[in-house]
């Protein structure tokens, strides 16, 4: 057992800062943003090279100080492309091959986007070969800064030696995520459990790297219980510890952590980097808990950020009927022409604060689909008209619900409004799910863009876990990018 000092402190061995005196090692965000410098560096030297790429060719070293603008546009454009095809995501940035496509469709669509921008950019250049060396230097740079990227941030140096407190579902939760997030700067050394039952066994945890061998289980082994835990520490070098105990912390535990942490050991709940790694709050498996990773009072209930989201759903929604008045004639036409029955169809919804309210939407089903009772919308619905199909792939179906943003019952981001049959049988399966009603209802969300349309009990529980993390974290940059990924959704016709 280790030793303890007079106020019963854990006295750790002095090795435990042995091999650590030296290592820089980068967090999830910290990795990020050196990715975003990066990559800013090859799309703007990308930029410089084509200028240059000229039958007389030659790089004008006074270019960038003459034409900033040029260079703040471009960053911008790869910052939101980027974004939005997910190049700064764990489990893309963190694999070279997962990298590629979406690198290059970021990088054609930014380029495009830049090229036809008038005036305030470089104008269009008269060579194809100027013209196609640009998209090629810039996807060629950021691959090569990725590749770099990919090589170096697995050095030992620059990843955090980890413990996970805690052989549970929740400390197998995290192991799960860690190993299927590849390169995200932890390396997993085991866990710490103080179950009898777990001493000195392997843990299964599911994973799914190509390079270390498949999506088979890999074996994590429980070190030690918590009595040992200076000893593990000083052992394997460890830096960071994750916090994956549901219950109550006993006081031998409690009094070893508190030791750790006054060595200058790392310790993050498991909460804390499963969102990060997943983009989704664990509510499964937060049970009777869920106060302890979901907030009561989240930022929906600030009265500023409530003014400034409200002021943007008017505006959005005002352009968003502009848009539609001119095509709404040939789509009540084609509706009418499709099949017998209404244009709109007007359907109860759950909003904030649990209140019921009336949804309006472009009638895509045929006019008895739900005679027999609501039922989970689900892929190749044969419930759906022909037209429906077009309007539902574009999410044209959904626009008439910017007359329920303008009455201030939607927002143009918020958990999707489901209605009231699915959400009493939700709510008796997952009583948490109640909290979706905290935030206004919305036309996209964060579990819609990232998980899709739910058709089943277990699609709504994921859909829960994106929407209760948009809930605690949103942000305007965070409905931005929602506002983003569901106009690319739209284009790329992946409405249901």
């Amino acid at each position: 057992m280790p030793d303890r000092d007079a106020k019963g402190s854990l006295i750790l061995p002095r090795q435990m800062s042995v091999g650590r005196a030296f290592r820089m090692p980068l967090d999830i965000s910290e990795r990020r943003i050196l990715l975003m410098g990066i990559d800013l560096v090859a799309v703007n030297t990308a930029l410089i090279l084509a200028l240059g790429f000229r039958p007389h060719p030659g790089v004008d070293p006074m270019l960038v100080a003459r034409h900033p603008y040029w260079f703040i546009i471009l960053s911008g454009l790869w910052l939101i492309t980027g974004h939005a095809f997910d190049v700064y995501e764990p489990r893309v940035a963190g694999r070279f091959a997962a990298s590629v496509p979406e690198v290059i469709k970021a990088a054609v669509l930014a380029v495009l986007l830049y090229l036809v921008i008038p005036y305030i950019t470089p104008p269009l250049p008269t060579s194809r070969w100027t013209l196609a060396s640009f998209p090629c230097f810039l996807i060629a740079g950021v691959l090569l800064g990725r590749g770099i990227y990919s090589w170096a941030l697995p050095m030992p140096s620059h990843e955090r030696r980890t413990l996970i407190i805690g052989a549970g579902w929740a400390g197998r939760a995290i192991a799960e995520a860690l190993m299927t997030v590849d390169r995200v700067g932890y390396h997993l050394v085991g866990f710490v459990d103080d179950d009898p039952k777990n001493a000195g066994t392997l843990i299964p945890v599911a994973r799914d790297l190509p390079a270390d061998g498949g999506d088979g289980p890999a074996d994590v082994p429980v070190l030690g219980s918590s009595q040992g835990i200076a000893d593990l520490i000083a052992v394997h070098r460890v830096s960071t510890l994750i916090l994956a105990i549901p219950g109550e912390v006993d006081a031998d535990l409690f009094h070893s952590l508190m030791g750790c942490a006054e060595g200058g050991v790392e310790m993050v709940p498991m909460s804390v980097i499963y969102e990060q790694l997943t983009g989704r709050v664990p509510v499964e498996r937060v049970g009777e808990k869920w106060y302890a990773s979901i907030p009561v009072y989240p930022k929906v209930s600030s009265t500023l950020w409530q003014l400034a989201k409200r002021i943007m759903d008017i505006a959005l929604a005002t352009l968003g009927l502009a848009c539609l008045l001119p095509l709404l004639p040939l789509i009540a036409l084609t509706i009418a022409l499709d099949s017998p029955g209404p244009i709109f169809y007007i359907q109860e919804r759950i909003g904030k604060g649990g209140e019921v309210f009336r949804a309006y939407k472009f009638r895509s089903m045929f006019s008895d689909a739900e005679k027999d009772g609501a039922v989970w919308a689900r892929e190749h619905d044969p419930r759906v008209t022909r037209v429906g199909r077009v309007l539902r792939a574009a999410h044209i179906d959904e626009f008439p619900q910017f007359l329920n943003v303008l009455r201030g019952e939607m927002s143009i981001v918020g958990p999707r409004p489901e209605r009231p049959e699915f959400v009493e049988e939700l709510v008796a399966k997952f009583p948490v799910y109640r909290l979706r009603h905290i935030a206004k209802p919305g036309m996209g969300g964060w579990g819609l863009v990232r998980q899709g349309y739910a058709s089943s009990h277990e699609d709504a529980l994921l859909r829960l876990q994106y929407d209760l993390y948009y809930i605690k974290h949103q942000s305007l940059g965070l409905d931005l990018l929602i506002i983003l990924k569901t106009i690319m959704h739209a284009f790329a016709l992946k409405g249901r």
